[in-house]
């Protein structure tokens, strides 16, 4: 969309923490379609921070579930909350969950039918996250990006792989190796076709292996049901970054009860980050 706050709709507004909730919808040109996201507005707001969630979420999952909102007020953080796909009329999909809608995977695709809508990266980087500093009137170069699984895959791709964009990233139960795993090869094989030398740019351990002269904070659950088949947090440690911090922790599902209870430390981190 060329100017992205002249079509910007007010769907929600909230009193929360002493500052505003919203939810808001606006036109996308990539991805065709009308997109919903969240956005917190704490007083005074003086940072970004991006949480972009998992397969089968909304925006509305981590505003009404992720109770980051006094964190973010305390540390005068806006928290932008995406959607995780395109939806409505003429959007492509499939059976089952974890691939076609809520399951975009913070990429653009190039496959079709999928490369009509499913242009996530374009779409975040190109016109919400411009709208966005633009309404708060913040500095791009003040702005982090955190998210779970499949969204902490993004976070981890995303930010590895344009720091120049997100000064500050961390994840939930993130998607370590999506070359590695049967979510990975569904949606890379799906919305990037067969070439499997073209995956490696969405692999979040293969590109830490290149180089980062950043921290990182991973935070894992232990009873995670997909840690083993799916997450694999091992490989982001094999892949040798020394300022990897990872938490593993007992007893702690893939739910937001998990995303929860460290949601705010993540707020806290990325503030220490964005405006220490």
């Amino acid at each position: 969309m060329t100017n992205p706050t002249d079509t910007v709709e007010t769907l929600e507004t909230h009193a929360c923490a002493g500052g505003t909730q919203l939810v808001l919808r606006h036109d996308s040109a990539a991805t065709g379609t009308p997109m919903t996201f969240g956005l917190y507005e704490p007083p005074a707001p003086r940072a970004l921070l991006v949480f972009l969630s998992g397969l089968t979420c909304t925006e509305q999952n981590v505003i009404t579930k992720g109770h980051f909102q006094a964190a973010a007020a305390h540390h005068h953080l806006a928290v932008l909350a995406p959607d995780t796909s395109p939806r409505g009329e003429g959007v492509p999909d499939v059976d089952g969950w974890d691939f076609g809608k809520g399951a975009g995977f913070y990429l653009d695709a190039t496959e079709d039918p999928w490369a009509a809508h499913f242009q996530m990266r374009s779409y975040l980087h190109e016109e919400l996250l411009p709208a966005v500093l633009a309404r708060l009137d913040l500095d791009p170069a003040r702005v982090g990006l955190t998210g779970h699984s499949m969204g902490g895959h993004g976070a981890l791709v995303l930010g590895l792989s344009d720091p120049d964009r997100y000064r500050s990233v961390s994840a939930f139960s993130p998607i370590a190796s999506a070359t590695r795993c049967p979510w990975g090869h569904k949606a890379l094989g799906g919305y990037l076709g067969p070439d499997t030398g073209q995956w490696a740019d969405h692999d979040a351990s293969l590109l830490l292996a290149k180089g980062y002269d950043r921290d990182l904070l991973v935070d894992q659950g232990l009873a995670d049901g997909f840690l083993d088949e799916q997450l694999k947090p091992h490989l982001l440690e094999e892949a040798g970054h020394s300022a990897l911090t990872l938490r593993r922790h007992a007893g702690y599902d893939h739910g937001y009860y998990f995303v929860s209870t460290f949601l705010p430390e993540h707020v806290a981190w990325h503030a220490e980050r964005l405006l220490g």
